[in-house]
């Protein structure tokens, strides 16, 4: 089969580049039956019929149309060789994010602001040769591939295939990471790395919301999302941010978001080498964020740690009902 490429190179190298044939070279002995690797002398072999090499040419040929552009074409979001004509607008975008970001987020007029369903377009443009045609992977007119990955139900193009997209039909929409790499948790509602399967706390439609840092949407967000031990869910880099700014604790339930045992164990030798004054030696009731916990405390000016676990990541609470109801 080396003999056949370099024919074949040489009779195509007019119209397409070393560069695009080996692409085209290699997908088909990635999927074809023959042998392009190994047994390199097989194509001198006499039991091997003209049929066979001219359905491995024409294999050839088709796999260079549907390879051309191949991750030339697209925007800041996706490598696709084609776009979409919004439904809702009739205009004409590179993706849905391109849309939503002219005429969601940049757009001044509230009455003319609106988001794309991704779900409800039904043309697309062919990047290479501009026919507008109905969804589908392959250009009716010029025969080019307009996505390397594809997907009918989301109507959905990417020609970067390292992101391992998947289709997940209880979230309705594509996925990034791997099919084998997460599950479905009917209760948060969104795919969670297998890691998480047996360890994650849940929390009801966790990803249909806001994140709590950005305010961004998060169920189709681009960005990484990761979950929080509490089960709440944020950006990646949102977290990352509060880290920076020594901020350690959920933004809505407000538990600690790592182990903090160390810090802990540097509050409880500062406090020992403190000693209060003895006009502010007093008792007060905390709530404890981390474990729920209500108690009456030795009052501290660096810390008032909680009376059932090691934090002290609480805040200042009214005591018991019951208990105030009494000493009165």
């Amino acid at each position: 089969m080396a003999v056949l490429a370099v024919r074949m190179e040489a009779l195509l190298s007019p119209l397409m580049s070393g560069e695009q044939f080996r692409y085209a070279y290699n997908n088909v002995a990635a999927h074809s039956h023959h042998h392009v690797v190994a047994g390199h002398t097989s194509c001198l072999d006499s039991d091997v019929e003209d049929d066979d090499d001219d359905d491995f040419t024409e294999d050839l040929v088709q796999a260079w149309k549907l390879s051309i552009g191949a991750n030339r074409y697209g925007c800041t979001h996706y490598k696709r060789r084609c776009k979409i004509r919004a439904p809702c607008c009739n205009e004409v975008f590179d993706c849905r994010h391109c849309h939503n970001e002219a005429k969601s987020v940049n757009e001044t007029d509230d009455k003319k602001r609106h988001e794309i369903d991704r779900h409800l377009v039904e043309k697309v443009i062919c990047s290479l040769c501009d026919h507008e045609q109905n969804v589908q992977q392959v250009c009716e007119k010029c025969g080019v591939c307009m996505g390397e990955f594809f997907c009918s139900k989301c109507n959905f193009f990417d020609d970067d295939t390292s992101k391992d997209q998947y289709h997940c039909d209880k979230c309705g929409i594509c996925r990034t990471g791997g099919r084998d790499n997460f599950f479905h948790c009917d209760r948060c509602g969104c795919c969670y790395s297998v890691k998480l399967r047996e360890g994650h706390t849940c929390v009801e439609k966790s990803m249909h919301q806001d994140c709590p840092v950005c305010m961004e949407y998060m169920f189709d967000s681009l960005k990484d999302i990761t979950v929080l031990t509490c089960g709440h869910t944020l950006h990646l880099e949102c977290l990352q941010e509060m880290h920076s700014h020594y901020k350690y604790n959920c933004p809505l339930c407000n538990k600690s978001v790592c182990d903090m045992s160390s810090v802990w164990k540097e509050i409880d030798e500062e406090i020992a080498a403190t000693q209060m004054p003895a006009n502010e030696m007093r008792m007060v009731w905390v709530f404890c964020n981390d474990c729920g916990a209500t108690n009456e405390v030795q009052y501290h000016h660096v810390g008032q740690k909680c009376g059932t676990c090691p934090s002290y990541n609480t805040r200042p609470t009214d005591a018991p009902a019951s208990l105030a109801s009494s000493r009165s």
